[in-house]
């Protein structure tokens, strides 16, 4: 009887520890989501600069651009949007995208220029 309680705390204490963990990664993932899309408010001319030729090249800077399963002003896949196709929701999207896969909008405007994507 005894082992078979102590099992049961180990199990309930490891479930705790569990949810715990969890509750950290998702807010870290947060916190870094809200870190790049401060960042991007705070962009140097030659990010702002990149970033506006991407805009350019990729739907003439509008906002309702479409192109098959891309969409908005920097041509993201729409699954990307997650419904949300508001110019504030791209801008912030596109950022995360960028900075991402990128680490910056200068590095995403050379990647465009070899291979016509970004």
């Amino acid at each position: 009887m005894k082992k078979s309680k102590s099992l049961i705390l180990k199990l309930i204490a490891a479930l705790a520890l569990t949810f715990s963990l969890v509750a950290v990664i998702e807010t870290s993932n947060s916190d870094a989501s809200v870190q790049t899309v401060q960042a991007a408010r705070k962009l140097s001319k030659k990010e702002q600069a990149a970033k506006r030729w991407i805009a350019q090249h990729e739907s003439g800077g509008k906002y309702n651009a479409k192109n098959g399963v891309c969409y908005g002003k920097y041509q993201l896949n729409v699954a990307y949007l997650r419904g949300d196709l508001s110019p504030k929701n791209q801008e912030q999207t596109a950022d995360n995208y960028v900075y991402s896969r990128y680490g910056s909008w200068v590095n995403a405007k050379k990647f465009w220029l070899v291979n016509r994507w970004y």
